[in-house]
């Protein structure tokens, strides 16, 4: 059976909508609205919110009903089945909806880079440069997989929203609260067609709930998670932009000034507020979230893209997953490029303030007036985006109607009340803000829109997953050892999570050779772990993690094992927190795994908060090398606790060697003795004590000339840097696979008081060198395993 682990909360879906939200949008358009219609921005924005709700609740309906990635695209497709050309618009349309507003993000940006970052020296380059330059940092980095983990995704929402608050205590600092109020109240102004004009600029401001929706696949519980996160992230960041605009329309800087500074304009403001100081937290902080949420908007570019490409609608290569960086490179490289394109049409070659042609290019069309094609700009660059978000959201209400009808029996986590009246309302407020569009961004969406449906038409499509695949492993039954572990007799369950299925016989071996000194009867369950990178939907690697499983338990249904197993596969962001929560859920006794030579996290979280002890394997050890065990003297509390176990080993036959390694002419920090009276049961232990340059040296010469496995136990200190401080572990195992020597290292279940004290080992181990006791007791070695 292949699992999805999903790892996001409550908080972390709340984080992600709020930080998509808190973006470019407010840190632009706050000065451009208090501009154009004062303190009626407030209404301007709420209606923003409003009309974003709407459609907001059909996604949170879709999400509880289809819990998957993908957003809207995937809701229209799920629900319009066989209307191939409208869900293709619909990705497209999503797709540059995405990277306009990531080239907004990053074109303003670029604003407040030339304004208040860059020298002088440097403003002859042309606009739009860093956002640029920005723009193919932030594809390299997504094609190689960078992943914003969600702890970080809740420091990041709480930097932006600690430096909005600033800004806004600082109006009120400055004004006084009821001077504050007063004036706020005092200058509303603009028409109702003003008002509209800024909410539908200000609509992609509220976007953002839409990456809740889209990250569905990750969340726990999406069926109550993700509508209470979207309606928490809206309701907060609302009251949040009102108050930045209350602050706006209090500033010191004059009417006249905000006018002109335009995007900028909240970067002076705070300067009249807080002084130097405020300006540069403002800055930093509109900067920092423009990066952020061009990231975040990126990642859903590319998985639209990734989408398609699964689906025929775009080419197969989208929906490939790079072998080395295990992301969509070529889904994410099309967005980066996309995304510069557009910073370069809009900013770089045709800005507003006119164009490199020597002429302009002028067309008369109904409705819409006389437009000049050739003065572009990041107002119409907006235009731009807010369309190809707004038609897709339109078709969305429509789909949550149609899929009433169409499914009406399919279980919803939550409804939309008031269905058909509120999507209606939903379609024809999308279509009003649509209206109030810049008209040139308007006209540049429609025509590249109407240019690639034509080419999708012209093209056909992708062929179909069918006439690619010609053979699909089917799932299979629980092979019959699995089944006889259900029972109600005491087990002792070990788990062992594998990424690669080559290694799982010989480690399904070892654990029954380790798990048998129990006396309690043993169970193997073999977690095959497939990691999805954050920007891939899990989808895509289910296959792949269904024919991993598939092939375990063909193996070890091929050798008939004579221990009770079962095989399990899971596909999920973070493979540390699956280890984990898997051996929770499975309550079981032990874990083992590989010593993993790429992702040294993973081995530090386990070993940190795995809820039972943990032996990390090398590549070469087996079942029969258990025959003959060598152990360091030892020191340190793993070690204390592995003894009972080799003790164990060593009352089942296995030869057992002990090593006391001294370093020169300086005796060892732990003498053999106690370590030998931990080892009681066993009738011979033979004792080797040597002299060598370090102890891992010693441990591993001394290991290769015994024959069998090195075991020893975790670092006291594997929090620091290994980078920095070093680790007998690590260097074990460094030197150990150049003498073909193989080891088990063992690390047992950590207290809290556990780990305050291996906290404060290294301070206890600097008391010893600088105060020992007696020469013949001072340590010769960094630490002791």
């Amino acid at each position: 059976m292949v699992e999805h682990t999903r790892t996001l909360d409550f908080k972390i879906a709340f984080a992600i909508g709020l930080g998509t939200m808190i973006a470019a949008g407010i840190f632009s358009l706050s000065g451009t609205a208090v501009a154009a219609i004062g303190s009626s921005a407030v209404v301007a924005f709420v209606i923003a919110a409003l009309i974003a709700g709407v459609t907001a609740a059909a996604y949170s309906e879709f999400a509880s009903i289809y819990s998957e990635n993908g957003g809207g695209y995937l809701f229209c497709s799920r629900t319009f089945e066989d209307r191939d050309l409208l869900t293709y618009a619909i990705g497209m349309s999503l797709f540059l909806g995405y990277t306009g507003t990531t080239a907004f993000y990053l074109a303003t940006m670029d604003e407040w880079m030339f304004e208040f970052v860059l020298p002088e020296s440097l403003h002859v380059l042309p606009h739009g440069t860093t956002g640029i330059v920005a723009a193919v940092l932030l594809g390299v980095l997504n094609a190689r997989g960078t992943e914003e983990s969600g702890g970080f995704q809740l420091i990041v929402t709480g930097a932006k929203v600690a430096v909005l608050f600033a800004f806004i205590a600082g109006a009120f600092a400055f004004r006084g609260p009821s001077t504050a109020v007063t004036t706020f109240a005092t200058n509303f102004g603009g028409d109702a067609i003003s008002i509209l004009t800024i909410s539908a600029l200000a609509f992609i401001t509220f976007f953002g709930f839409s990456a809740i929706a889209a990250s569905a696949g990750e969340i726990i519980d999406p069926q109550k998670t993700v509508p209470r996160a979207i309606a928490a992230s809206m309701v907060t960041v609302t009251v949040l932009y009102a108050l930045v605009i209350v602050a706006m329309v209090n500033s010191p800087v004059p009417p006249e000034v905000i006018a002109e500074q335009g995007e900028t304009a909240m970067g002076e403001v705070a300067a009249g507020f807080l002084g130097s100081i405020g300006r540069s937290l403002i800055v930093a902080g509109a900067i920092f979230s423009m990066v952020s949420a061009s990231n975040a908007s990126i990642l859903a570019a590319s998985s639209i893209g990734s989408l398609m490409g699964r689906q025929g609608q775009a080419p197969r290569r989208f929906s490939r997953i790079h072998r080395e960086y295990g992301t969509p490179f070529w889904s994410v490289m099309t967005a980066t490029a996309t995304i510069v394109a557009l910073i370069v049409l809009f900013i770089a070659v045709f800005p507003a303030e006119g164009g490199i042609l020597p002429f302009d290019l002028t067309v008369s069309l109904p409705a819409l007036g006389t437009l000049t094609l050739t003065e572009l700009g990041l107002t119409a660059l907006t235009g731009f985006a807010t369309l190809n978000l707004l038609m897709p959201l339109a078709v969305v209400n429509v789909a949550l109607i149609y899929s009433r009808r169409k499914f009406p029996d399919i279980k919803r986590g939550f409804r939309v009340p008031g269905v058909p009246v509120v999507p209606v309302v939903g379609v024809l407020a999308n279509i009003g803000l649509i209206y109030n569009l810049p008209r040139i961004g308007v006209v540049t969406g429609l025509v590249l829109t109407a240019v690639l449906v034509v080419a999708y038409l012209v093209w056909g499509g992708a062929p179909g997953t069918e006439d690619l695949l010609r053979e699909v492993v089917p799932e299979t039954e629980p092979e019959p050892e699995a089944a006889a572990a259900e029972t109600t007799a005491p087990q002792f369950r070990v788990l062992i999570p594998v990424a690669r299925p080559d290694r799982a016989l010989r480690y399904t071996k070892l654990a029954a050779a380790l798990a048998k000194v129990s006396d309690e009867e043993p169970l193997v369950h073999v977690l095959n772990v497939t990691q999805v990178p954050d920007q891939t939907p899990w989808e895509t690697v289910q296959d792949t993690a269904r024919a991993r499983t598939e092939r375990i338990q063909e193996e070890l249904a091929d050798v008939g094992l004579d221990v009770d197993y079962t095989v399990e596969g899971h596909t999920c962001r973070d493979v540390a927190f699956d280890i984990v929560q898997t051996a929770r859920d499975e309550e079981a006794d032990l874990v083992l795994m590989g010593y993993p030579e790429r992702h040294q996290d993973v081995t530090e979280t386990v070993e940190r908060e795995a809820p039972c002890d943990v032996f990390f394997a090398d590549t070469t050890v087996s079942a029969e090398d258990l025959g003959i065990i060598n152990i360091g003297a030892g020191g340190g509390p793993h070690h204390q606790a592995l003894l009972p176990l080799v003790n164990a080993l060593g009352q089942a036959g296995s030869e057992l060697h002990l090593i006391n390694v001294s370093s020169g002419d300086r005796g060892s920090d732990e003498a053999p003795g106690t370590t030998l009276d931990a080892l009681a049961g066993v009738e011979t232990t033979q004792v080797h004590s040597i002299i060598s340059d370090s102890v891992a040296s010693g441990l591993v010469e001394t290991a290769a000339d015994n024959g069998g496995v090195l075991v020893i136990g975790a670092s006291r200190d594997r929090w620091l840097r290994q980078a920095l401080f070093g680790s007998t572990p690590d260097s074990v195992i460094a030197l150990a696979a150049e003498k073909d020597v193989p080891v088990l290292v063992y690390a047992s279940e950590t207290s809290v008081s556990g780990r305050l004290s291996e906290r404060f080992f290294p301070v206890v181990r600097y008391l010893r060198k600088r105060f020992p006791r007696s020469r013949s007791q001072q340590s010769g070695s960094p630490e002791r395993s």
